[in-house]
């Protein structure tokens, strides 16, 4: 008797093998040219690429590149970057209470800019870590029969012609369903039909199929293949079905998914078959091996996951090095996945795992068709649960808000606009010096021009290199070398001679 209600477990299949670690790169080391395995010393460039240009155009087009390269970095270093407003400037305001609101709303600004940045980053990280959830694929298989010697009555034995023109056949259809939270009755409902089939009662209620949800049932799948019993059957040998997943190209926007796959073929006599469904994963799943299963304590798992388990493994354990993060102490268990070596680097990990994922097995259903006259008359379909993983609620509706293309229009606007406030602070800064130096030289014009006059000249010495080095001027005194706002540094005039220096040509 055939069963009718199986659980085929929780598989998973990858298409990609076991690959051989990649073996590090030879590294040239002196000082020299580079030899030839034949002992002949390397071509220069113009010799290994005839095609390059050398001549006159050449030069120019490179001067010319070197040139917008210049031009583009002055522009950056004459870009002003500073948005906050100087010390004092509440002194040559008439309301010097638009100096501190200014204050508050570039703190508010900040607050704010980091609360939204790290709530995109939250829901990145949730997304990305708990994006997926597993649900029951609930897949029928079942067959009907045409032409079968019980439904044609047999040959007719007066009848002038002896054969039939119609040849035996049968279609095997496989079906499935992704139930939601809500179908628990469904469940028990079919687990009765299974209990009651395998008691012989031909009076059982058929399971019915809930209402397609989600993703249809090709969507989970890259590949079905059917394995024919050829030991049941020597009409088997040349039975093949198989059906493989269109790929989205550029061109394609979308592959078409369905609920059901069906094939045709012809026989009269009942046929043990297997189908090997190779699932579709994004990312892709793997088998891990005994030695990498027992560091993350995973049986299989993605690329990323294996490697977040290793991270999480010697973090744990307290493999790091002190200085260097990134270094890590190789235990007995990470010996056996980095092999002959006692420390490793994180860069390095993911060469070296690539010789313990083994793509998944295939999920096997086996089925028995049935073409005799006592199964149709109360036929009942072989019925399998798969674990799938499906996308979590919260992923198509975070989605937008992370991908919504006016986030990085609203970007744009946002730097434009700060660029355009640096701007005005800029010009702020210049209105709070002018009124410094007009209210100082009202104050006493001759000793002022005196001090400005000393500091100017002492500051075209500095820029020019012809300082004197004396006790007063020294650069390793302690007024060169102190820091904060009222720092020889932190003046306008050391502002301007950095932005001179770096807007300066290189020789």
């Amino acid at each position: 008797m055939q069963p009718h209600y199986r659980h085929a477990g929780y598989s998973h299949a990858g298409q990609q093998g076991p690959q051989r670690p990649l073996q590090p790169s030879q590294r040239r080391g002196g000082i020299g040219p580079m030899v030839m395995p034949g002992g002949q010393p390397t071509p220069n460039r113009a010799a290994l690429h005839p095609a390059m240009p050398t001549g006159p155009q050449a030069q120019h087009d490179a001067s010319e590149l070197a040139h917008s390269s210049l031009n583009a970095a002055k522009r950056r270093s004459r870009k002003p970057a500073d948005k906050n407003l100087p010390e004092g400037i509440e002194d040559c305001l008439i309301e010097s209470e638009l100096a501190q609101r200014y204050k508050d709303l570039r703190d508010l600004e900040q607050r704010l800019d980091a609360i939204i940045t790290r709530k995109r980053l939250d829901m990145v990280d949730t997304i990305h870590r708990h994006g997926k959830r597993s649900k029951t694929l609930r897949i029928w298989i079942s067959n009907t029969v045409e032409d079968q010697p019980w439904q044609v009555g047999g040959v007719k034995t007066d009848a002038f012609d002896f054969s039939r023109n119609l040849e035996a056949s049968y279609r095997v259809k496989i079906e499935g369903r992704l139930l939601d939270d809500d179908d628990d009755s469904l469940s028990e409902q079919a687990s009765s039909a299974s209990e009651e089939g395998a008691e012989g009662s031909s009076g059982s209620t058929r399971p019915a199929r809930p209402k397609a949800r989600g993703p249809s049932f090709t969507h989970f799948f890259q590949r079905m293949e059917v394995e024919f019993d050829k030991s049941y059957s020597r009409a088997a040998a040349n039975q093949t079905v198989s059906w493989v997943k269109a790929r989205s190209s550029k061109s394609t926007a979308s592959v078409e998914d369905f609920d059901e796959l069906t094939f045709k073929r012809n026989g009269s006599e009942n046929m043990n078959i297997t189908i090997f469904l190779t699932r579709h994963e994004d990312p892709e799943r793997y088998k891990l091996s005994n030695d990498l299963s027992d560091i993350v304590d995973m049986p299989d798992a993605n690329r990323q996951d294996v490697l977040t388990g290793i991270w999480e493994y010697i973090k744990f354990m307290g493999l790091q090095e002190d200085e260097e993060k990134r270094i890590f102490r190789c235990d007995e268990l990470l010996k056996k996945i980095v092999p002959n070596s006692d420390v490793c680097s994180i860069s390095d990990l993911d060469r070296f795992i690539n010789a313990h994922l083994e793509a998944l097995d295939p999920v096997q259903l086996p089925y028995t068709i049935r073409v005799d006259e006592e199964f149709h008359e109360d036929p009942q379909p072989t019925i399998y649960d798969i674990e799938v993983s499906v996308d979590e609620p919260l992923r198509a509706k975070a989605l937008p808000f992370i991908m919504n293309p006016a986030y990085a229009e609203n970007l744009r606007e946002i730097v434009a606009l700060d660029e355009h406030l640096a701007l005005v602070a800029e010009a702020v800064s210049a209105s709070k010096a002018k009124h410094t130096f007009f209210t100082s030289l009202g104050q006493d014009p001759a000793i002022f021009m005196k001090d400005w006059l000393s500091s100017q000249k002492r500051d075209l010495e500095v820029i020019m290199g012809e300082a004197p080095r004396g006790i007063s001027d020294d650069v390793t005194t302690d007024n060169w070398r102190r820091g904060g706002p009222e720092s020889v540094w932190a003046s306008s005039n050391a502002r301007e001679s950095v932005s001179l220096l770096l807007a300066r040509p290189s020789r």
